[in-house]
């Protein structure tokens, strides 16, 4: 393993090799974490989930970091969830069978924008008897509007910009027109105009039990204009779930078609080239028809007619790479290495054509395959985000490439989500250029020719 040392004293010459080996790195931790930190049956159940999943996200939020370029900021999504000790729940008995769930939600508001929708969403465990909700809106400046009351279901959600009452109440104590809930909730009646009102805002739920048995938890969630790291999209998903799962698919199927072609690639070339003859001649033909094959149609048609699979997807590219031109430069490299006074000892010795094969010729090229390796890497990791752009992608998983397409087919960009295309574009960019700029400071290390002088 000499040489492997020497190669990677070599690399640290290539500033940019050195940075394409750090991301590599990152990206293949991040590939070995993600499927064990989130199984793959929990992210495909999330992305391909009910509403539900992601009922506590808004649509088409922008990442948190976006408020790291702006003067004024956008707001947060708050979610507050009585099943993990916020609300501050209280029961009280009122009488034999009536029992009082008081829910005090209190939150801090520092953004200079409105939120843009307000939720609360309740579980109630009832036989026949409803529980009724009362829910009131305190202001920082000590104001109390009474919301809204109702009869809780099994499970219900109370949305309130859909409560006409409501906003006709919010309309006449206000003097802006046009004026919706949030920004009547959220306005300071001091200020001319709508003026969002900073400080601490508090949610009172109370509930009725009717029931002995009878029980209720409540969430209440104020949706902003950022959310998560990496943003919504329009159905409430985090995108971060499949940027993190992009990564592994996009390594495993990169690594794998490379590793793939590569290998059998090279065998098949190195067989040609000892037997000769006839078994030459075939390999020469195959490649030659097969090199005029144009691949993305076929994979097109497959997806289109049989299987979008990944995994299907995966074995059409290896079986149609292994007879790629590739073939042709190996070949005039064994005519080289076959000549060599080594291989003519182990012929008279009596070695095996095989033994010849895969102990004498294959291993005395393999540095030279690795730079070519590493630098098909990223043209397989396209050709499975460019098939998902086209909407011929694997269904059931997430990756970068559903994401553009998902992206494109709601108008992203005509809408102004340019987040939801730039993250998995620029995750594309970055993990192939730093597999070409190792892949091209390799091809130097190992081919005198390329050296700088």
């Amino acid at each position: 393993m000499n040489w492997l040392k020497t190669t990677a004293q070599q690399i640290r010459h290539y500033p940019s090799a050195v940075v394409g080996s750090i991301i590599i790195f990152i990206l293949m931790i991040a590939a070995i974490i993600t499927p064990i930190a989130i199984p793959y049956s929990e992210a495909v159940f999330m992305w391909r989930g009910e509403e539900i999943t992601w009922r506590e996200s808004p649509r088409t939020a922008w990442p948190v970091w976006y408020n790291w370029f702006r003067s004024t900021k956008l707001p947060t999504t708050i979610a507050l969830n009585s099943r993990e000790g916020e609300g501050a729940k209280t029961l009280e008995t009122i009488s034999d069978s009536t029992r009082e769930a008081l829910f005090n939600y209190e939150f801090e508001f520092t953004a200079d924008e409105f939120p843009v929708e307000l939720v609360l969403f309740s579980e109630a465990q009832f036989t026949s008897k409803e529980p009724h909700v009362v829910v009131t809106w305190y202001t920082p400046d000590g104001r109390d509007i009474r919301i809204s009351e109702f009869s809780s279901g099994a499970s219900q959600s109370f949305r309130f910009a859909q409560d006409d009452r409501l906003q006709r109440r919010l309309e006449r104590s206000s003097d802006v027109e046009g004026i919706t809930i949030p920004q009547a909730l959220f306005d300071d009646p001091n200020q001319e105009g709508l003026q969002v009102q900073k400080g601490t805002y508090r949610v009172e739920v109370s509930a009725l039990l009717f029931e002995p048995e009878s029980d209720i938890e409540t969430i209440f969630v104020s949706y902003g204009l950022v959310h998560g790291w990496a943003g919504t999209d329009d159905m409430r998903r985090d995108l971060s779930l499949a940027l993190l799962w992009g990564i592994p698919i996009a390594m495993a199927f990169g690594l794998v078609a490379a590793v793939g072609t590569t290998i059998l690639t090279m065998s098949i070339a190195a067989v040609g080239v000892w037997f000769g003859g006839w078994i030459d001649s075939t390999i020469q033909r195959v490649t030659e028809v097969n090199s005029i094959i144009p691949l993305l149609p076929i994979l097109i048609m497959v997806g289109t007619f049989y299987s979008k699979s990944i995994w299907i997807m995966l074995g059409l590219v290896v079986v149609f790479s292994i007879f790629g031109l590739g073939i042709k430069n190996y070949r005039a490299i064994f005519l080289q290495v076959r000549e060599l006074p080594y291989i003519d000892a182990a012929r008279a010795y009596g070695a095996s054509n095989f033994r010849i094969i895969f102990r004498y010729l294959i291993p005395r090229v393999l540095p030279l395959v690795i730079p070519q390796l590493v630098t098909l890497v990223p043209g397989f990791v396209f050709i499975e985000a460019s098939l998902a752009v086209l909407g011929l992608g694997d269904p059931i998983l997430p990756t970068w490439g559903k994401v553009i397409e998902n992206a494109n087919r709601q108008g992203a960009l005509y809408n102004g989500y340019y987040y939801w295309i730039l993250e998995p574009a620029t995750l594309l960019m970055v993990a192939g250029l730093s597999f070409a700029m190792v892949g091209f400071a390799l091809d130097r290390v190992f081919n005198p020719k390329l050296r700088e002088v």
